[in-house]
């Protein structure tokens, strides 16, 4: 039977409750004591609510409004070690057994659940993750397999491994703080830009950094690790090159050709994973560096997110206040504001508290009720027609010296190349205006079919016959509209 098979169909409610956190911290030391007892049976549920009860002394607990559990037991620091033991053992975690001899239940961990807590307690170990991801840690292989008279091929390889950790924790690490710098770009006040501070200092991540970068002396033992390569592959090499001019001498099928014939195959093998490690030793260099850059570069982008804040206030909200501030430090201040009231249509200049701001006192008098009569409003005349007569935009000279563009034997003709602008189109306007009020005889105007520019303006054949108004010459001065 398999161990997954072996699982209770409650097991996985540790995961879905709200004090998950917990329940995984209790299990972690319950196995720790557990290991560190001198008992071969396990403990008794006595010492489990003694380890728990430890626990929740250390630990600060958030408790909620409503302190009740799944199942509905509300919770106290009195009595929570004894239901989370409970729910352990109804659920799968622990196993519970009778012992005569101590008279008492003992419980201990299946196997099914160990797998679980121990990969609980590594993770909440970082110092285990430390020791093991490390540049000195592959020193530390290598070194070994150097000195090792049998040149076991596993510790190349688990040389190999530690590298392969190494280059993941760095990868981490840059995803890190990339997650970093989206969050320091989205702070708009300096207790923001804190907070992401201390938590990228305080964070397990910078603790591997710290040290990556002092007592692990990366770039110290770095070329130590390609030193100790080359020294191993030189050697490997040598010796390989031994065991082949051996097999010359040998009678296939003996027992000492096999031997020699073994040995070649893992110098190959050693060979093979030495410069797997070389590169991944290349690919460690070139992230740390990278890391570094971008340590450096998060730095370079608090202070100047910092300054930002100075300059423009606190809130990156308020559009209002980032406006006053880059009016105050303007040397045009008064004239935008002028042109500000102009746009807006501001009385007066805006004050948070004016005299008719507070109500006035109250008197004893009060002010008679005096009737009045509706005032009747007179009613004009005939509306204003003025008001939607087309203002020329051109003098009386231009319209004339259009006019006379487009006349010949005095009879003024509208033909294709007559409008070439939108200009042209207004002037041609003012000339049929001023015909219809000058004509006297219907003979005078023509209009025929309708024309399209080059330009896309549609307008009517025209022709006018007969002599033009005599204006004032007064109507020669350009008007402004």
């Amino acid at each position: 039977m398999s161990l997954f098979s072996k699982i209770p169909h409650d097991f996985y409610k540790l995961f879905t409750s709200k004090y998950t956190e917990y329940y995984i911290v209790f299990l972690a030391a319950v196995y720790e004591a557990m290991e560190q007892s001198y008992s071969v049976l396990g403990l008794t549920e006595k010492e489990c609510r003694e380890v728990m009860n430890e626990k929740i002394a250390s630990e600060a607990i958030l408790w909620d409004d409503e302190n009740y559990d799944e199942d509905g037991e509300f919770l106290t620091r009195s009595n929570m070690a004894s239901v989370c033991l409970k729910h352990f053992e109804d659920w799968g975690w622990l196993k519970r057994d009778f012992d005569e001899t101590l008279n008492s239940y003992v419980v201990t961990f299946p196997e099914y659940s160990q797998m679980y807590v121990e990969l609980f307690v590594r993770l909440m170990d970082e110092g285990d993750s430390q020791e093991r991801e490390s540049v000195l840690a592959i020193y530390s292989h290598l070194y070994t397999y150097s000195v090792d008279a049998e040149k076991n091929n596993e510790i190349l390889k688990s040389a190999l491994n530690a590298s392969k950790r190494l280059v993941r924790m760095l990868v981490n690490m840059q995803d890190g703080m990339r997650e970093y710098f989206d969050e320091l770009s989205r702070q708009k006040d300096f207790k923001g830009i804190q907070d992401v501070l201390v938590k990228e200092i305080n964070n397990s991540d910078s603790r591997k950094y710290a040290i990556l970068t002092t007592t692990d002396s990366f770039y110290r033992y770095k070329e130590a690790v390609k030193e100790l390569i080359v020294k191993n592959l030189d050697e490997n090499e040598l010796r390989r090159r031994q065991k082949e001019r051996e097999l010359t001498s040998l009678e296939p099928g003996t027992p000492a050709f096999v031997r020699c014939s073994r040995v070649i195959e893992l110098c190959d093998e050693a060979a093979d994973i030495m410069f797997r490690i070389e590169r991944q030793s290349d690919v460690i260099e070139r992230r740390y560096n990278k890391l570094i850059e971008q340590k450096t570069v998060f730095a370079g982008r608090a202070a100047a997110r910092i300054r930002y804040i100075m300059q423009e206030g606190a809130d990156g909200d308020d559009r209002t206040s980032v406006f006053i501030s880059l009016l105050n430090r303007s040397g045009r201040k008064e004239e935008i504001i002028g042109s500000l009231s102009d746009r807006i249509l501001m009385s007066r200049t805006h004050r948070i508290m004016t005299q008719e701001s507070l109500s006035d006192r109250k008197t004893a008098q009060k002010e008679e009720f005096v009737p009045r009569a509706v005032e009747r409003r007179e009613q004009s005349g005939a509306e204003d027609m003025e008001s939607f007569v087309l203002k020329p935009l051109y003098t009386h000279k231009e319209i004339e010296r259009f006019r006379s563009r487009n006349e010949k034997d005095g009879v003024f003709r509208v033909t294709e190349d007559t409008v070439q602008s939108i200009e042209d189109l207004e002037k041609l306007f003012f000339v049929w205006q001023e015909a219809t009020e000058t004509a006297e005889g219907s003979g005078e105007i023509t209009l025929g079919e309708e024309k399209v520019s080059d330009m896309g303006f549609r307008y009517s054949a025209l022709e006018i016959r007969g002599r033009r108004r005599k204006d004032n010459p007064a109507k020669d001065e350009p008007e402004n509209t």
